[in-house]
């Protein structure tokens, strides 16, 4: 399959089999359906990329590195315009034809009349990166009619690289080896381990934890590198029940979790889709190993009620 130009008409011709009966609302992709495409040339580009984009990153992280801010609460760095310029960069040259969405460049919405784009966060986790303590990483991810397939999340310093496509399975990538990733089979909410964030908490997810009886709790930054941790078998869930996360922290580590055998949905159990107009992930997330997903969305769904919030309106 020629992908070096980046256009694939998504239809039987072209490698893409379609379970049941199609449903595509405004260009996205139903996730009844199983596409099966060969990503393999992109998920390479996408780990060669992360990687030469790390060593930028790791060039401003042992050195010092001009921190500004969007808003008040969103430090950006040298770090990440650098990163995000080489990634954006190359990118755009392999494949043309994709559209881009990118955290630190401008969006001028030109994406949304393409099937295939490239979601990327160039530094997910820039706090953790000025506090240096390693928590941070490069996310690229490809969504394909509004439905994340292909995930890419490194962390610099540390050097490891976790590399998943739907269909193709999910690796991780440590100094010379080549690991294969998947999920735990632990299917009792209570002896799941949860990861949760380390600079911001909320009251809804202390609630949550009391009502699963969850008592093992690891803390980590960037949603990557948490999803890192449950493909990992460290963790198996994560929730986010607040606003913050937009289409650029959730592609590359929806991606590398499905396609170990993970879930992730909002905090109500919808599906999430990618490439819409408004990047904001109104109802938050939850991400787990999959084995009793339904049954912690159902938890979580009534506690964020109980918290004031509703499916409609979501926490932003």
């Amino acid at each position: 399959m020629d992908n070096t130009n980046g256009q694939h008409q998504w239809n039987t011709e072209r490698g893409v089999l379609a379970v049941g009966s199609p449903s595509v609302k405004r260009g996205i992709m139903s996730h009844d359906q199983v596409e099966v495409t060969d990503l393999t040339a992109e998920l390479e580009f996408a780990c060669k990329v992360a990687r030469e984009a790390a060593t930028i990153v790791n060039t401003f992280y042992i050195g010092s590195s001009e921190v500004r801010y969007k808003s008040d609460r969103e430090p950006v760095t040298e770090a990440d315009r650098s990163a995000n310029q080489h990634i954006v960069t190359r990118v755009r040259a392999m494949y043309p034809d994709d559209g881009v969405l990118s955290e630190e460049s401008k969006d001028d919405l030109s994406r949304l009349e393409k099937e295939r784009v490239w979601i990327i966060d160039p530094l997910d986790g820039t706090k953790e990166f000025i506090a240096r303590n390693g928590e941070f990483s490069i996310m690229i991810g490809l969504a394909i009619r509004g439905r994340a397939m292909l995930g890419v999340v490194m962390q610099p310093e540390s050097g490891l690289l976790y590399a998943g496509a739907v269909g193709h399975g999910a690796y991780l990538y440590e100094a010379n080896e080549r690991i294969p990733l998947r999920v735990s089979d632990v299917d009792k909410p209570s002896r799941m381990v949860l990861v949760s964030s380390r600079s911001h908490r909320q009251q809804i997810v202390d609630r949550v934890r009391a009502a699963l009886r969850i008592t093992s709790e690891r803390v980590s930054g960037s949603v990557g590198l948490k999803v890192g941790l449950i493909v990992r078998r460290l963790a198996d869930l994560y929730v986010h029940p607040s606003p913050g996360c937009k289409e650029w922290d959730l592609c590359a580590p929806h991606a590398l979790l499905e396609a170990a055998g993970g879930r992730m949905t909002d905090c109500w159990g919808n599906p999430l889709f990618f490439n819409k107009r408004d990047v904001r992930a109104h109802n938050g997330l939850v991400a787990s190993n999959g084995r009793a997903h339904d049954q912690i969305v159902e938890t979580v769904a009534r506690i964020c009620e109980e918290f004031g919030y509703n499916e409609d309106d979501g926490f932003w």
